[in-house]
């Protein structure tokens, strides 16, 4: 694959090749919308196949990780159809799933494996989920426990893919998860909703809440109070239609690229602002960047809504505990930008990042010091200096999307042109990144 070089005009097709170069920019200006958000796209996909009636979504994920979700929906008897004005339509299977031909291929979502091993769980055949070679290294025990506790049948390779799930009938269970996550809460939510009883799950921090949001829109009995969540077994789910918010991950690098430059002024249209996911908003209003909230509206128990963004000088922060949880996507773009700071950025409480699609924490430090930047390694996190100057480097993604669009974005400011390698694999959520980004870069 050759190289593409941002600062001529991208198509599709450039914008996936393996390397990419970026040249540095004066400001980020102009207005876009960006591709529905990843978290909720896989949930509705789900959901949908399991619904009576048929779907239709607008703005569905263009990512290869809900890709793989349709798929393996596809496969378990759900028919999908995409139609000319580019919505989907699902049409379920009443919750009567299929067992399917082979093998139910993943690729590199870990989303896909641990939330759909509960709707396995709950089924009367037996399956068998496989991944990539990245997504095969994820730990897997964490959703094999509780499906084991509710009375599934699964077996892994030492925790980890591929799966042998054996669908039964399952128990409710009331569960403490012993590390936050919103796919192992997914998980054993959409497993408890076809379980016998009252399924509980309790979170010492609060993770993003779409899965029990999406239960309730399809029709599923839940409630929650504070940081526990409650799912009524022998659910009957109806089909929806909506229109999914843009990807609020996706927007945080365009957000921290206009922070970055004194005169930027963007306009992000559709956002998704649920408040489990827009802490990104808050971290970068206290480091003296400008969002503003131009409009706000409810879908589907789903807050969307128009932002505006405009720079100040950056001071810096550190993020730990909660916050961590919060931000865990945005993190490395965070870091990223974190020499650009007047004070620097220091990140603690942040492990699960060494098991996402790479060690982050590692990829991020060592990226860092490819442009020049001073960086701190901890087992948990990371602290970057302030007010830094960085130049041009070769960066290696390691086939991360969040790495390749995280130091896309630390490039701008940079001195001298980047090459981001492994450039390609901002397929797996944002394939338009790059050509995004082009078009509201000013140089």
């Amino acid at each position: 694959m050759g190289n593409s070089e941002t600062g001529a005009t991208l198509n599709p097709e450039e914008s996936l090749k393996k390397s990419v170069r970026v040249r540095p920019a004066k400001n980020v200006l102009g207005s876009i919308s960006f591709p529905g958000d990843k978290s909720i796209s896989h949930r509705y996909g789900m959901l949908a196949a399991l619904a009576e009636g048929t779907s239709r979504f607008k703005n569905f994920s263009t990512g290869a990780d809900c890709a793989s979700t349709l798929a393996c929906m596809q496969a378990l008897g759900a028919r999908i159809e995409r139609h000319d004005d580019g919505a989907l339509a699902i049409h379920g299977t009443a919750g009567r799933l299929r067992q399917p031909s082979s093998a139910l291929d993943c690729g590199n979502s870990g989303s896909t494996m641990r939330m759909l091993s509960g709707i396995l769980a709950a089924q009367s055949f037996e399956s068998e989920l496989t991944g990539d070679a990245s997504l095969s290294r994820r730990p897997m025990r964490r959703i094999v426990e509780p499906l084991k506790q509710m009375g599934a049948h699964i077996e892994t390779m030492d925790g980890h893919a591929p799966l042998r799930v054996r669908g039964s009938k399952l128990q409710a269970i009331d569960y403490t998860t012993p590390v936050p996550s919103a796919q192992v809460k997914s998980c054993i939510l959409f497993a408890g909703a076809f379980a016998a009883g009252v399924t509980s799950v309790d979170e010492s921090i609060r993770t993003r809440d779409h899965g029990e949001i999406a239960l309730k829109a399809f029709g599923a009995q839940v409630e929650r109070r504070e940081n526990r969540v409650t799912v009524h077994g022998g659910a009957k789910l109806n089909a929806i239609e909506a229109v999914i918010p843009g990807d609020i991950s996706s927007a945080a690098f365009f957000l921290c690229a206009a922070a970055l430059f004194p005169n930027s002024n963007l306009v992000l249209d559709g956002v998704l602002l649920n408040p489990t996911r827009a802490a990104i908003l808050d971290v970068l209003a206290s480091m003296g960047a400008k969002p503003k909230f131009l409009q706000v509206q409810e879908q589907h128990g789903e807050l969307v809504g128009t932002l505006g963004m405009e720079s100040a000088s950056l001071t810096g922060l550190k993020i730990a505990g909660g916050l961590t949880a919060s931000l865990i996507d945005e993190l490395p773009v965070l870091a990223a930008i974190g020499p650009y700071t007047r004070y620097g950025i220091e990140i603690r409480d942040a492990r699960e990042l060494r098991v996402k699609e790479s060690d982050r924490i590692a990829v991020v430090c060592a990226n860092l010091r490819a442009m020049g930047a001073e960086v701190d390694e901890f087992d948990d996190g990371l602290r970057v200096r302030g007010s830094q100057t960085l130049h041009g480097a070769e960066i290696d993604s390691h086939d991360d999307h969040r790495i390749a669009m995280a130091f896309a974005v630390a490039a701008l400011r940079a001195e001298g042109e980047s090459i981001i390698h492994g450039a390609e694999s901002v397929a797996i959520s944002y394939p338009e990144f790059f050509e995004t980004l082009e078009k509201v870069v000013e140089r």
